[in-house]
């Protein structure tokens, strides 16, 4: 047997929720030498039901966390639509909404899914919390970092894994405003008492222009509130500042009905929100010298295609897959070849939910409750083609 004695490619990872420690777990297969850093402290636990649909599936198989996810599996059964009034306007299938596939696609927790991407790859590759890259110097065959806790370290490659306001991609491409597509809704998702007796569903409730949600992902003693509504114009002041969210929710719903004032006040206590803009992340290329973006940092497809985390993973695949032969540069090219329809096919998939799920006017609003009707009665939908768009290459031997 021969051992090569070429010393392995350094590579570094900023952000550890989804598309980082999957491409930290397929970088280090294809030899790579990694280090993933993240600005939190420590994962992320818990969170909000994200999806796995589709090609994505193959990943997780791929990587062998398939048999996890699936017993973290969360069986929603039904979604109720409400009135203004909180009256049922109908309740049907999950899958009939989302052109998911019943026994075949997964829905679990977030922080479940970050949990298992970490401990595929944690002995493998060296992650850092709680810092974060300060600055990004290519002048050389390399890339020289420095860090905010006041590190310095140089590596070959450097990967933007950072979501969609990534900071990766604005030291690199510019204000994230240029490729930032809003499509006119804000939301926010934290967790409240569960006193409604919810089990394993959605009750949503709708006026023109916002939407009021309970998640239930099982019988547990806790829901997932979700505020949604329309918004002229991104919120970029609010961001960064969580009692600048919670004021712009508190007035947008301060008149609604339901349980809506009591998911205000739950909001005003919670530890645990995540507010953001209803917004896609579009750029003519996903990389710069020797840095590349993957997962939302590239093209964050938002909620409203249900393919963000399906996205993620499908790219770092493809990612570390094409720069397993060597050159970063015709890797980097391959990377956008080979993935760029794909992204595209399911950004596209807005066209099909935004203005339908989360209608701004009467009129909108009584068209999307008479298709829901008419779905309640239609058989279950067999997944949307978008989702498995792409064939995956076949695992590289490693010798």
């Amino acid at each position: 047997m021969t051992i090569s004695t070429t010393p392995k490619r350094k590579v570094l990872i900023s952000g550890a929720s989804i598309a980082g420690p999957a491409l930290a777990f397929w970088l280090n297969r294809h030899g790579f030498e990694v280090t993933v850093v993240e600005k939190a402290g420590a994962l992320r636990a818990g969170g909000y039901p994200i999806d796995v649909r589709g090609t994505a599936l193959k990943v997780v198989e791929r990587m062998g966390i398939l048999p996890r996810l699936q017993e973290a599996h969360i069986d929603l059964r039904q979604i109720t639509f409400l009135d203004a009034d909180g009256s049922e306007v109908v309740s049907v299938s999950p899958y009939a909404v989302t052109g998911g596939v019943a026994g075949r696609d997964l829905e679990v927790r977030r922080g479940d899914l970050s949990e298992a991407l970490y401990a595929a790859v944690r002995d493998d590759v060296e992650f850092v919390f709680d810092d974060s890259i300060d600055t990004l110097d290519q002048s050389g065959d390399a890339v020289d970092v420095t860090f905010h806790g006041g590190g310095r370290r140089t590596f070959d490659l450097v990967f933007g894994a950072d979501g969609m306001h990534s900071r990766t991609r604005e030291m690199l491409f510019g204000p994230e405003e240029q490729f930032h597509r809003y499509l006119g809704y804000c939301f926010a998702v934290f967790t409240m008492p569960n006193t409604f007796g919810l089990a394993n569903e959605t009750v949503m409730w709708s006026t023109p222009g916002r939407a009021a949600a309970f998640y239930a992902v099982g019988d547990d003693d806790e829901v997932h509130a979700f505020l949604n509504f329309a918004h002229p114009q991104p919120p970029f002041d609010a961001f960064p500042n969580a009692e600048a969210q919670r004021d712009l929710v508190a007035t947008v719903f301060a008149d609604a009905g339901w349980e809506v004032p009591g998911m205000l006040a739950a909001l005003r206590d919670t530890d645990d929100l995540f507010f953001d803009a209803v917004s896609q992340i579009r750029m003519p290329r996903w990389s710069s010298g020797r840095v590349a973006l993957v997962g939302d940092a590239a093209h964050a497809p938002s909620f409203l295609t249900g393919q963000g985390t399906s996205l993620a993973l499908v790219g770092a695949y493809m990612l570390a897959h094409s720069l397993a032969d060597g050159d970063h540069a015709a890797g980097f090219a391959a990377y956008e070849r080979d993935t760029r329809e794909f992204v595209t096919v399911n950004q596209g998939l807005v066209g099909e939910g935004s203005a339908s799920l989360f209608p701004t006017t009467a009129e909108a609003l009584e068209q999307r409750n008479n298709r829901l009707r008419k779905l309640s009665v239609m058989p279950a939908a067999e997944g949307r083609p978008a989702h498995s768009a792409l064939t995956l290459p076949a695992l590289m031997s490693m010798t």
